[in-house]
């Protein structure tokens, strides 16, 4: 089916405050009117069951629960720089396709950074901010960016969506839409729409069938496999227990010191920005605990620290992290090791730790590509910005390729 699309031209420019009230809908006669483009006032205002439908197995941070609940807790909103209004398609009045957009006067809690380009465009004279952004807010996860009913010729409207953001730009006087975490079959319909690849790097843990962790560790040559070994025997040593709890298990209780392990982290790090909130935590217990898997370490039946992680289709996202005080290797036990064994034992496939961190190869993670697509509204900047991206992308696969062939993990023919 031909599902012709029209955007509402709406001004989007920083002094314009319309795109901040809810969308109005506009059907032209000369529009055929039973599919409709339009934009949301907020992911919570969309009824959960028709955005789930359009998730479906992709991941779990695209899932209503989650995106209504950053929004509830006043985590993104106008005042904190993310306004959400997710582009939807709908005909004859059913959601058929959608987008996660938000619209930034900032590029804070993206993880695929784009100060630079940001830079450029103040020297140049041009305004970056506000910008379009189609994500997931402070989740450095890969995902679907244009969401399509199952039932429905996926690659036809992805490209119809792709279209929209760019007319959305071009209409509205921003300087692009920058498409982060997206996944890899999406790259296309955004290339023919007009926007540039972006290849980041990320470590991630795939199970190679281990049926226990020791089976995982005879992966490692043995300097490394022993040196795992130690870093958990003093653990022991020092009295620690550390705790897998999942589900219903996760009581109420564990709220506040969860929220405030993250604040330790947040406090802790020069580049720590705090995005969430203590009733963001509450929210996600109420209703996304199904998903939720926190690893917590205690010492004499007290808290000590902590790791937030979230599940869904056999594979593991590691999110926050927070300890109340320094121990020794506790880090590695608590996000890696114990989520590591838990995945084995659950016959999960893969776990991602999040963002960032070349030591995680050491403990098994091999690097993989991150996808993301950026169209620039100024031809002059976007020049730049692709030629940069070209040298990027090479420099990327160069990485990869050489952390391949030094994983942590030996091959079979290798020596031990």
């Amino acid at each position: 089916m031909d599902h012709r699309v029209r955007i509402a031209r709406e001004r989007l420019t920083q002094n314009a405050g319309s795109f901040f009230e809810p969308p109005t809908t506009r059907n032209p006669a000369s529009i055929d009117a039973v599919t409709d483009v339009a934009l949301e006032d907020g992911i919570a205002q969309i009824p959960r069951e028709e955005w789930d439908a359009l998730v479906g197995d992709d991941s779990p941070f695209l899932e209503w629960d989650w995106l209504a609940s950053l929004e509830e807790a006043a985590t993104v909103n106008r005042e904190t720089g993310w306004v959400p209004r997710p582009l939807t398609i709908r005909e004859n009045g059913q959601l058929i396709a959608a987008a996660p957009l938000y619209v930034k006067s900032h590029s804070e809690g993206e993880f695929v950074f784009d100060w630079s380009w940001a830079d450029a465009a103040q020297r140049a004279g041009l305004s970056y901010y506000p910008k379009l952004l189609v994500g997931v807010p402070f989740t450095p996860v890969g995902g679907g960016r244009l969401l399509v009913s199952p039932d429905q010729d996926q690659p036809a409207l992805q490209l119809q969506l792709a279209k929209a953001l760019r007319t959305l730009c071009l209409g509205n006087e921003m300087s692009g839409v920058h498409a982060n975490f997206c996944l890899p079959g999406e790259l296309e319909r955004f290339e023919e729409a007009g926007f540039m690849k972006r290849v980041g790097i990320q470590y991630h843990w795939h199970n190679q069938g281990y049926d226990s962790f020791e089976a995982y560790l005879e992966r490692f040559r043995s300097k490394r496999r022993n040196q795992i070994r130690r870093e958990r025997r003093e653990l022991e040593r020092e009295g620690i227990e550390v705790e897998v709890l999942s589900g219903d298990a996760i009581t109420q209780s564990l709220c506040e010191p969860m929220f405030r392990f993250y604040l330790s982290t947040i406090k802790s790090r020069y580049w720590g920005r705090q995005y969430l909130n203590r009733e963001l935590f509450e929210r996600l217990w109420e209703r996304f605990r199904h998903r939720m898997v926190l690893i917590v370490a205690k010492k004499d039946g007290e808290l000590l620290a902590g790791t937030w992680n979230v599940a869904k289709g056999g594979v593991l996202y590691g999110r926050y992290w927070g300890a109340f005080r320094e121990v020794r290797f506790l880090h590695f036990e608590v996000c890696y090791y114990k989520a590591i064994e838990y995945c084995i034992a659950e016959g999960f496939s893969r776990f991602e730790p999040g963002a960032g961190g070349e030591y995680k190869q050491l403990r098994g993670f091999d690097a993989q590509p991150t996808y993301s697509a950026h169209f620039l509204a100024d031809p002059r900047l976007a020049e730049a910005v692709g030629r940069f991206l070209e040298a990027e992308r090479d420099q990327a696969q160069h990485s990869i390729d050489w952390l391949s062939q030094h994983s942590a993990l030996k091959n079979e023919a290798d020596p031990v």
